[in-house]
């Protein structure tokens, strides 16, 4: 069965139907990792996106139950040069064909995901929509013209009511964005006690949970479409050491006052640099994010730069100069990419301790 893959300018991909049949229209976006896809479709931060994955052959290793990052994935579309029908890997339990069946995801497969990709960096990120081979182009593009942008997307991804990951450790809220896995299960692994919240909570309740710690994650969409966060993070970061990991970065800036602005095309796959000012050194990270922190605006603020990105110099991180408070644009969690930055989860857990003493004393 074929399939079309129609851009907002009208640029037209025909290619080979895989996965769901649906119908989706949503923001054309472009991940170059070479692994993870699996990682990567069950993203919540990939909620409203058609993925077009750069790296030619994905499916290879199947799907396999201990990859996922959420339980119910959230991505609009994907889009692969090649797709594998026998996936051949230990782990694996059904294809990746099977899986975005079963969970209402349309593919596109056999296009030049090279040209697509050179289009998007050209001329931006645009929408675009999955639908089959004999809609007329004119009708596809006014129809994707004509659909209403989301907004709503981290109440879409975040958790309806809290929950607990009991441990035996510092207590932390983590408030849910659009939360990976990955960030449960570092802050479980050193034995804290987490319970996660929505979106929408308010720093009332949350500080009522006395937490020693605060957790912004990751989520989809534009970090201004969610004011209520930003203004509970004004009233916590005084007195509570918090974390934040990009859309929980970009929401933390804005609460300190900065701004933030929307990518050309994005900063999405598990090899981007980093380099950061206090330890003098370069790191690899994985990345998934269309928003950045604008660094003009930081320089009138409380808040320091820490890291840039070296590929097109945006900011990936910054420290409060006054309250416990810092954050990285990237996702230290890795899932998939690299670890290196794996320590920043260590390092939040040493602000709470070393908050904690600096309280003591003062006492």
């Amino acid at each position: 069965m074929k399939r079309q893959l129609i851009l907002e300018d009208g640029t037209t991909f025909t290619g080979v139907a895989f996965g769901s049949s649906e119908e989706r229209i949503g923001e054309v976006v472009f991940n170059t990792g070479m692994t993870g896809y699996q990682e990567t479709l069950s993203d919540p931060s990939y909620c409203g996106q058609i993925v077009t994955m750069t790296y030619p052959l994905i499916g290879n290793y199947g799907i396999n139950r201990d990859d996922f990052e959420t339980i119910n994935p959230s991505i609009f579309g994907f889009v692969v040069k090649e797709f594998c029908e026998t996936p051949s890997n230990f782990r694996s339990d059904e294809s990746l064909n099977t899986y975005l069946k079963a969970n209402h995801i349309p593919g596109i497969a056999g296009i030049d995901t090279r040209k697509l990709t050179k289009i998007l960096r050209k001329h931006g990120t645009m929408r675009g929509i999955l639908t089959k081979a004999e809609y007329e182009d004119k009708q596809a593009v006014e129809k994707v013209r004509q659909a209403e942008p989301l907004t709503n997307q981290v109440e879409q991804v975040s958790t309806v009511k809290p929950y607990v990951s009991p441990g035996r450790g510092y207590r932390i809220v983590l408030v849910d964005f659009g939360m990976k896995h990955g960030i449960l299960r570092e802050l479980t692994l050193r034995n804290c006690h987490v319970t996660v919240v929505p979106h929408n909570y308010n720093a009332e309740n949350i500080l009522r949970l006395k937490p020693d710690g605060i957790m912004l994650t990751n989520g989809p969409g534009n970090p201004k479409n969610v004011p209520e966060a930003i203004e509970m993070i004004k009233q916590v970061i005084p007195t509570v050491p918090t974390f934040g990991i990009c859309l929980g970065h970009q929401l933390l800036a804005l609460a300190c006052g900065a701004d933030t602005a929307k990518l050309k095309f994005g900063h999405r796959g598990s090899n981007h640099p980093v380099y950061d000012y206090e330890t003098k050194r370069t790191y690899l990270t994985s990345q998934n994010h269309g928003y950045a922190v604008t660094e003009a605006s930081i320089h009138h603020t409380d808040l320091e730069l820490t890291q840039i990105a070296l590929n097109d110099k945006t900011v990936e991180g910054v420290k409060h100069s006054v309250y416990p408070a810092f954050s990285v644009q990237y996702h230290p969690e890795s899932s998939p990419g690299p670890d290196d930055t794996n320590y920043l989860f260590d390092r939040f857990i040493e602000n709470i301790a070393n908050y904690q003493a600096a309280q003591k004393e003062e006492a």
